[in-house]
């Protein structure tokens, strides 16, 4: 009789074919799909009054696959869970065991990257379950679950159904309501600047310098009449050169890139939003078949806030380096970078799997935007073990009389490792000094004052947002690309040209859960929850004693929050035409809109126009502010789909 192949479990169907030729026929790997076992969607599932025991149970859209993990380990002795290395990934294969594994072998085993190299060793070396990342794992879907499920009524009560809220979103949420509300509050202040262009006797270079200093304080210049005081000095006032100075600077490679900077890195260099970097970086890290080579993870897993590189990884970019670049490009010793203290350092930077794989030798292997990221990822990690660039920064200081003026340029004199970063290098400001000496007197040509206002902060990007999520502690790697996709989607944000506005609902959401829930929406209490999850991972905490020292403050939070509410109607100057009640405003999901007054009886409702006109020839309808998929906004006709007219702008 044959023997049974052992079974292997990996998260993504896109993983089979490539671990699958890896382990060869002697091993049958199937995909559990994501999450099989989770906490019931109608319910809270969660019993609060008895340690919190969550009630897991299969996902009804999974119960096919459930089965046909059965049938396939029924025959087993032994299973191979080979989910993702992180604490969801743990968690999704140990809630599967209690299925699948009675009276089987269960092996746990991790990669970091999916190569024939790194998952023929997992295999070789399989662990127990860590009870540990397991626990954080849960204590952090329990939390989420109590603060979505018990809050969400409070807004249906207040402002209408079908709305929600997260215990992380709702922060990143504030980030940006709190930002929009300090646009709308920005009052511009003036201020002035002076420059002057300069030339030596004889010599035809101007020289353009900047004031800097008035006897030798720093200033500020608020208005034309003190701007107009000053250029009125400046043009009896004789002009010397007091000072050339020169030095060189170093400047160090970046770290390699993380989940966080990735997303940052992808927005502002390619444009991607945080969710389609993700998904291509997935792929990447799932398996390419290049050529004739078997399917191969290109990059290392790409959920992680660790910047931990591996002593081989090292050992093969240094060998690069040198034979490619030359000796000057290596420095001495490895390039080591420090993780925050919340990194798992278990896990590594995102980094390709070999730096052998050059972009320009893969491309012809992926899609364009797949070689986009790849060659984001390889660049900064090559770069990362280079020596660093050298600068030749030099300022000619000019005095007249009380007013200091400087000019400043770089050479770059050594590009290092900019040798890979072509942006960078043409960052050199270059200004020729070699015609001027201390003590030369200079004649005045023009003096350029010129008049500024202060600006706004800037809406948040996904970049920036990303940044502003990872440097207040709020969520974690696998989080950030959902955090974002969940704002847009309730409607609670709208995304312009690539910029985050806090929606009229958004902000009225966000006030509502600061008033009552001040602690959930305070940065630091959720940057500290992050920090309690990681001891529970350490086992330095009870998951139990976490939940309860959250719930019971919680608990009388919401109740304060159900008994002081009362659910407000906002009646306009409307008749529902159906009933001839009057109509009110409402919130969903979507944003606002009309209702009868008379719901649930009379169902009748409208979509909230904007009171202009379809401009449509023969068209009586009004257009009305939609959002598209990916949350930009746009005006269409409410008479749709009858008029399918839209636009950007409301038409004049």
């Amino acid at each position: 009789m044959a023997k049974s192949k052992p079974l292997v479990i990996v998260e993504s169907p896109a993983k089979i074919k490539t671990i699958s030729k890896i382990l060869g026929n002697k091993f049958k790997v199937l995909s559990s799909m994501g999450h099989l076992i989770d906490l019931p969607k109608s319910t809270l599932g969660v019993d609060v009054d008895h340690d919190f025991k969550p009630r897991m149970i299969v996902v009804r859209a999974k119960q096919k696959i459930l089965t046909q993990l059965k049938k396939e380990a029924k025959t087993k002795k032994e299973i191979y869970i080979a989910t993702d290395p992180d604490r969801e990934g743990e968690a999704i294969g140990w809630n599967l065991v209690a299925h699948i594994g009675e009276g089987k072998k269960v092996y746990r085993v991790t990669f970091q990257e999916i190569t024939k190299e790194a998952v023929l060793k997992a295999f070789e070396n399989p662990r127990e379950f860590d009870k540990k990342k397991i626990d954080a794992q849960v204590a952090r879907r329990i939390l989420d679950r109590i603060v979505g499920y018990k809050i969400s009524p409070v807004l249906w009560k207040k402002v209408g159904s079908r709305l929600s809220a997260g215990r992380v979103q709702s922060v990143a949420l504030r980030l940006i309501v709190d930002r929009e509300r300090a646009i709308q509050k920005f009052i511009p202040q003036e201020y002035w600047q002076v420059a002057v262009d300069l030339q030596k006797q004889g010599n035809e270079n101007i020289l353009t310098a900047a004031l800097e200093k008035i006897n030798g304080e720093k200033f500020e210049l608020k208005n034309q009449q003190e701007t107009d005081d000053i250029v009125a000095q400046l043009q009896s006032s004789e002009f010397v050169v007091s000072a050339i100075t020169q030095r060189q600077v170093k400047r160090n490679p970046l770290p390699p890139l993380i989940t966080s900077t990735l997303q940052q890195d992808a927005f502002n260099k390619l444009g991607f939003n945080a969710n389609r970097t993700m998904r291509l970086a997935q792929q990447l890290y799932e398996g390419i078949e290049i050529g004739a080579e078997e399917p191969v993870g290109l990059i290392t897993y790409m959920r992680t806030d660790s910047v931990n590189i591996s002593d081989d990884a090292i050992s093969k970019v240094r060998d690069f380096i040198s034979d490619k670049y030359g000796e000057k490009y290596l420095p001495e010793k490895p390039n080591k970078y420090k993780s925050k203290k919340s990194a798992q350092e278990a896990h590594e930077a995102i980094r390709p799997t070999s730096v052998l794989r050059r972009p320009e030798d893969v491309e012809r292997f992926l899609e364009p935007e797949q070689y986009k990221i790849y060659e984001l990822i390889w660049r900064r990690f090559v770069s990362c073990q280079m020596t660093p660039a050298v600068y030749q920064n030099r300022k000619i200081e000019v005095m007249a009389g009380k007013f200091q003026f400087g000019a400043a340029g770089s050479t770059l004199l050594f590009d290092g490792f900019l040798t890979l970063n072509l942006e960078a290098k043409e960052e050199e400001k270059k200004i020729d000094f070699s015609h001027y000496e201390k003590d030369d007197n200079l004649n005045l040509l023009e003096v350029k004052p010129s008049q500024h206002f202060t600006k706004p902060p800037p809406r948040f990007s996904e970049a920036s947002l990303v940044k502003a999520l990872e440097e207040d502690g709020i969520g974690r790697p696998s989080t950030y690309a959902s955090i974002i996709q969940t704002l847009v989607f309730r409607n609670y944000v709208s995304r312009e040209r690539g910029y985050f506005t806090a929606t009229e609902l958004g902000m009225l959401i966000c006030d509502l859960l600061v008033e009552y829930f001040a602690k959930i929406m305070d940065v630091g209490f959720t940057a500290k929850m992050e920090e309690s999850l990681d001891l529970i991972e350490e086992g330095e905490l009870e998951s139990t004693k976490l939940l309860k020292e959250f719930y019971q403050p919680f608990k009388e939070a919401l109740a304060v929050a159900m008994d002081q509410i009362e659910k407000t109607e906002n009646f306009v100057d409307k008749i529902c035409p159906e009933c001839q009640r009057q109509m009110v405003i409402k919130w969903g999901r979507r944003g606002k809109f009309l209702s009868c007054s008379g719901f649930p009886e009379c169902k009748y409702a409208q979509p909230f126009t904007t009171g202009v006109k379809c401009p449509e020839e023969g068209c009586e309808g009004e257009l009305v502010k939609r959002r598209g998929h990916r949350g930009m906004t746009f005006y269409g006709c409410s008479k749709y789909p009858k008029c399918t007219y839209t636009g950007n702008e409301l038409p004049e």
